[in-house]
């Protein structure tokens, strides 16, 4: 099993990447399509005219006040915009250093970026990144950019190796803040990272974010995660140093492993439902590529529906 992600394979994905289409000028017709128009449809639009409707529009986009004044159904009609831009936030911290089936949560993340910033510059929209969790580089920003020598510079980023130690402040906070005051209306975040942590702490900085953006949330799990395996009894360190020895073969304590973090994770389907957010998870022993097409298929016809 490969420690680190590797350059070579992140540059591969760009062939992939041609049928992950996420920009708005393109049909709906590709894994990611859509990401702009019909999946997120909102701040990437520009207002262009009002007509009236026809059957088979969408509902969500009637002007009810032109509607009201002239007794017959009007519909807003928005142009897409001709480009975006994209910014991924990836976790290179400590836990991303993980994995106990398939491979590693740092190897799946940087397969995720490099998937979606490869078919965002393709597409001629301005990529940029935020990369958190190195406790001695602390948050490293990479300028939103069509060309394609700084989006390699940053997926070359992710194959380095991270600084031992622990982080003075919360990493993701901090970057979710960071994102908060750098990034432009109507930008598309992707954030890609470990998300096994207490979801309240998330959403105000992620309300802040939804204000004036699209944001995506893409949580990279391991089973383990999720139901600790029976392993005896094991001994476990923490970054700053503490050791604590846990009984795995416990059922009670296995039972409250799992209930916490099923606890967590319906706070974060509530919390991120309430604003509007997607969740894609992404598990250490699943396809990158394929996880992605589903999810925004399935997103896709949800907004259809609505």
């Amino acid at each position: 099993m490969t420690l680190r992600p590797q350059l070579t394979d992140l540059l591969e994905l760009r062939h992939q990447a041609r049928t992950v289409g996420i920009a708005s000028h393109h049909p709906v017709n590709s894994v990611l399509c859509g990401l702009y128009a019909s999946v997120f449809q909102g701040q990437g639009m520009d207002f262009e005219e009002v007509r009236e409707y026809h059957e088979g529009d969408e509902i969500r986009n009637m002007d009810w006040r032109v509607t009201a004044r002239t007794g017959v159904p009007h519909l807003k009609v928005f142009r897409e915009e001709r480009e975006r831009t994209v910014v991924l936030c990836v976790d290179t911290g400590a836990p991303m250093a993980f994995g106990t089936r398939g491979t590693f949560k740092s190897i799946q993340a940087a397969r995720v970026a490099a998937l979606l910033g490869w078919s965002a510059n393709s597409n001629q929209d301005r990529v940029g990144a935020l990369l958190y969790g190195d406790p001695a580089l602390g948050l490293r920003n990479f300028s939103p950019s069509r060309a394609r020598r700084s989006l390699w510079q940053m997926l070359r980023a992710l194959t380095e190796p991270v600084s031992p130690g622990r982080p003075r402040t919360d990493p993701l906070i901090e970057a979710l803040e960071d994102l908060s005051r750098s990034t432009p209306t109507g930008a598309l975040l992707f954030l890609i990272g470990d998300f096994n942590r207490n979801p309240a702490e998330l959403e105000r900085p992620i309300g802040r974010l939804c204000q004036r953006r699209e944001v995506v949330l893409i949580p990279i799990d391991d089973p383990v995660d999720r139901e600790i395996p029976s392993m005896g009894r094991v001994l476990f360190s923490s970054p700053d140093g503490q050791r604590v020895e846990v009984d795995t073969d416990s059922t009670e304590g296995r039972r409250l492993y799992l209930e916490r973090w099923e606890r967590y994770r319906a706070q974060l389907r509530t919390i991120t439902t309430r604003l509007g957010v997607t969740v894609i998870p992404i598990t250490t022993d699943g396809d990158v590529r394929n996880t992605l097409l589903e999810a925004l298929r399935l997103r896709a016809r949800h907004m259809v529906r609505r």
